[in-house]
């Protein structure tokens, strides 16, 4: 393969991410998906509708990514969930304070974004703070901070931490095989609880977890497959193109909102170039918005007060410093990760829903406070 059909390839990538995102900004949007508002739900309303959609998107990720292990289409240990390092103190306190951060946000980095498309500004004032927090823990002082505290609280286990892989090194089975396994019992079981009840069985739901599911997998594929060139002609490696981590990539949207920051930043230098996860952003945005004119919901909307606007601005920090230091938010580690089956992701999701728990609480103490 040529230089010139490498750039033609990546170009095709980008605008197959950008198509995809593009769908997922409509289907957020018309289905009211949101990991947030489901655990809102439950706590506030006892309803379990929009968990059993995002139960019914996760058992279909699970069960999708680990049909492909099953047939050597990819691998977990090429995705940043997996690897042989398991980030449990990141996973932990960067998924406790991404949960209580989008409680206080209104919303996850995904939700964010289709709200700045519908018309929100304190959404938009939302996405620069958690960018500009996210990309500081990236590479700026909060970086050190995480570098130096959390990220050392790891432990190194014999083989790639996600679930096919680790019984492949302790029973001495296929990682194909189990991986087959683990799409049925652990995806397959998803999806069953999933449409256990009736309220998992409406069209709004099936559509929402469905779709979700698919498109997660669809750009699974897409940065795995459709975009891995396995001898580059410049270094002659193999490459997945278009990605900032060099792996496969799926869905998240904390760090790549800093990425598209950073590539607006620094626009002029060449050296900079366009990825999965800046277009993924631009694809959500763009598709949100064309759902919200179409369908004309299109709202301006600013903050009530200056409470408001505090209480945002704070949930928007610990939304971009919790997403990057747990290495990804409820779509980067709760659908993306959690499809790979990898320890890290295991324990980021359960973390940051009991971080959203304590946010919606703390949302309780407070207004009865006031009262």
């Amino acid at each position: 393969m040529s230089p010139t059909d490498v750039d033609s390839l990546t170009a095709q990538v980008l605008w197959a991410v950008f198509a995809l995102a593009f769908a997922l900004g409509v289907l957020v949007r018309q289905s009211h998906f949101c990991t947030m508002g489901a655990v809102a739900d439950i706590v506030n309303l006892g309803d379990w509708s929009r968990m059993r959609m995002w139960a019914l998107a996760a058992g279909v990720a699970i069960a999708g990514f680990n049909a492909m292990v099953a047939l050597g289409l990819v691998q977990a240990v090429d995705t940043v969930y997996g690897g042989p390092r398991w980030l449990i103190g990141s996973a932990l306190v960067g998924g406790g304070l991404f949960g209580f951060g989008m409680v206080l946000a209104s919303g996850c980095g995904s939700k964010t974004l289709v709200r700045v498309g519908g018309g929100s500004l304190k959404s938009l004032v939302v996405l620069l703070v958690m960018g500009l927090a996210a990309w500081a823990t990236l590479r700026g002082l909060t970086a050190v901070l995480r570098v130096h505290s959390v990220d050392r609280l790891a432990v190194d286990l014999p083989a790639s931490q996600d679930l096919p892989s680790l019984l492949a090194h302790v029973t001495g089975g296929s990682v194909q095989t189990l991986a087959a396994l683990c799409a049925v019992v652990l995806g397959g079981g998803a999806v069953a609880w999933a449409l256990a009840r009736p309220e998992g069985r409406h069209p709004q739901v099936l559509a929402g977890g469905l779709g979700t599911g698919l498109l997660v997998l669809a750009l699974w594929w897409t940065t795995g497959c459709f975009g891995f060139v396995p001898e580059h002609p410049e270094t002659l490696e193999p490459r997945f193109l278009a990605t900032a981590s060099r792996r496969m990539e799926a869905f998240t949207f904390v760090a790549p909102v800093a990425q598209a920051m950073e590539w607006l930043v620094f626009f002029s230098d060449s050296s900079r170039t366009l990825g999965v996860g800046a277009v993924s952003v631009a694809g959500v945005l763009a598709g949100a918005a064309v759902s919200a004119l179409v369908t004309r919901t299109f709202r301006w909307e600013g903050f009530q007060d200056v409470t408001d606007m505090g209480r945002h601005l704070v949930g928007a920090v610990l939304m971009g410093v919790g997403g990057v230091t747990a290495m990804g938010c409820t779509f980067g580690q709760g659908l993306s990760g959690l499809s790979t089956l990898g320890l890290t992701s295991l324990v980021a999701v359960p973390a940051i829903l009991g971080g959203a728990v304590l946010g919606l609480r703390f949302l309780t103490w407070q207004l009865e406070r006031q009262a």
